[in-house]
């Protein structure tokens, strides 16, 4: 298998991964996590691309894979989970979690979407990273229906200009793979498509600003745009790790 060629590879899968841990075990997995999880995964093709705490729920973990496409996300996975180091410190991470199954597949939602230019060099290990945490919100809102011309053309028309048009930088968007989970070991969320799109602060107070300006613009609530969904839009407050390629 060839190695991950270079950050700056463009990924057509992502998975947003979302961990629900056992009371006060966070930091003892992302510790593990970072320690022994990040370089084994990457030397097998895939792109670690942030590492989160939830800074409103102190018992969940969030993290981003990408992968190149579909078959290299097979190949990957199966290199690793059937590999020497998963198998050496899986129980070590199991113990840690209450449910991993919280996933979904996404793909970019246009061929700008991409987090290549976001990313920073990733902080040895022990090392202090070189830049400081910040703020990456993640803005998740559930489909009627798989993401198709109609409702990427509202989204980019009505939300897109007054979200960028706010305090913060926009990252990236994007919307559920529709292909089936090719390594169904894993479990993903399946038949609900959202759209998700990124979004980094310089810190708490300048999301909030962010916040008020978009409400105030009432563009998630744009009857053009609300005709497309299938709930209420969620908004996911994240403060990276110490190894977090993506960083606030």
């Amino acid at each position: 298998m060839t190695p991950f060629p270079a950050a700056d590879a463009p990924l057509r899968v992502i998975e947003l991964r979302r961990y629900l841990l056992h009371p006060g075990r966070r930091d003892e997995l992302i510790d593990l996590f970072e320690r022994k999880f990040i370089e084994p995964q990457e030397a097998l093709g895939m792109r670690i691309v942030g590492t989160f705490r939830d800074l409103d729920d102190p018992d969940r973990f969030v993290w981003l894979r990408g992968f190149t496409d579909l078959s290299a996300r097979a190949d990957a996975l199966a290199a690793f989970y059937g590999g020497p180091v998963w198998q050496r410190y899986r129980e070590e991470a199991n113990a840690t979690m209450v449910d991993s199954d919280d996933v979904f597949m996404l793909r970019p939602a246009t061929a700008h979407d991409s987090f290549a230019q976001a990313q920073s060099a990733r902080a040895d290990i022990d090392a202090v990273p070189d830049r400081p945490p910040g703020l990456i919100t993640i803005t998740l809102c559930p489909l009627q229906a798989p993401a198709d011309e109609a409702p990427l053309s509202d989204w980019e028309a009505i939300v897109r200009p007054a979200w960028t048009g706010a305090e913060g930088e926009f990252l990236a968007c994007f919307v559920s793979e529709t292909a089936p989970n090719n390594f169904p070991r894993l479990p993903v969320r399946e038949g609900e498509p959202v759209i998700a799109w990124f979004t980094r602060f310089a810190d708490a107070a300048a999301q909030q600003r962010h916040a008020a300006l978009v409400a105030a613009s009432g563009c998630l609530q744009d009857e053009a745009w609300s005709r497309h969904l299938a709930g209420a839009p969620t908004t996911t407050r994240l403060v990276a790790t110490d190894r977090s390629a993506l960083r606030g």
